[in-house]
């Protein structure tokens, strides 16, 4: 298998993995993999009334740094772009939203997560 499919399928078991946690945790996944222009938001989920919109970031192993390490300034302003996109096409009004990032490491097949609230 090539190098790209590999991790595609390991963002995609990422996402999965990501997904439960945030289950487990209280939130209530509305939607994922939304696309708007150029942007996606791997996850949109809601923790109370509060409306996240959620970046997954998998790896392997922390060795070239931490997953969150990845999501730059310039993927937080998609990010945020990607997210007003949201709100204007599904008519949102006044509600609290927020970005969270999990980190996942993968290991052997096992998903270590980790959510990062709040995060820019």
């Amino acid at each position: 298998m090539s190098r790209k499919g590999t991790s595609r399928q390991r963002g995609v078991q990422g996402e999965d993995a990501a997904a439960e946690f945030l289950r487990s945790n209280g939130y209530e996944i509305i939607e994922r993999n939304y696309y708007y222009q150029h942007g996606e938001i791997d996850i949109i989920a809601k923790e109370g009334t509060t409306l996240a919109f959620v970046e997954v970031k998998t790896r392997r192993s922390s060795r070239f740094g931490a997953p969150e390490e990845s999501v730059t300034p310039k993927k937080q302003e998609l990010l945020r772009r990607t997210a007003e996109g949201y709100v204007a096409e599904r008519n949102i009004g006044n509600v609290e939203c927020r970005f969270d990032v999990v980190a996942v490491l993968m290991n052997e097949g096992t998903a270590e997560c980790r959510l990062l609230k709040d995060c820019f």
